[in-house]
């Protein structure tokens, strides 16, 4: 039987990982980057250095990310079965070319 994970809160799937948020997204919303960044330091467990120096890897990572409307660059995937396991089958993002691709990137670990 298959779980209809919309039924499933965030504390079902992951106990004990779900706190209250400080701020509401609205209130998130109306923050400026310098409030942002006190309020993730405020609830995370790494050092100011830390968050600025995995900051600076991100940005350093932008230049890369194509843009909205870009063509995606062309990769290899594995081809998983009913059981999520690798079938052995590759499928390669160029030859589907003008076909309709759904694409859904995602960890399970």
């Amino acid at each position: 039987m298959l779980t209809d994970y919309r039924e499933i809160n965030r504390e079902q799937m992951m106990p004990g990982t779900v706190t209250e948020s400080p701020v509401t997204l609205k209130e998130y919303g109306s923050m400026t980057m310098q409030e942002r960044e006190a309020l993730w330091l405020e609830i995370s467990d790494i050092t100011e250095e830390e968050f600025k120096a995995h900051m600076m890897r991100e940005k350093d990572r932008e230049v890369d990310v194509p843009g909205v409307g870009a063509y995606a660059p062309d990769f290899t995937a594995d081809v998983l079965g009913n059981n999520r396991k690798r079938t052995g089958e590759k499928v390669v993002l160029s030859q589907l070319r003008g076909k309709p691709v759904g694409i859904a990137f995602g960890s399970f670990t």
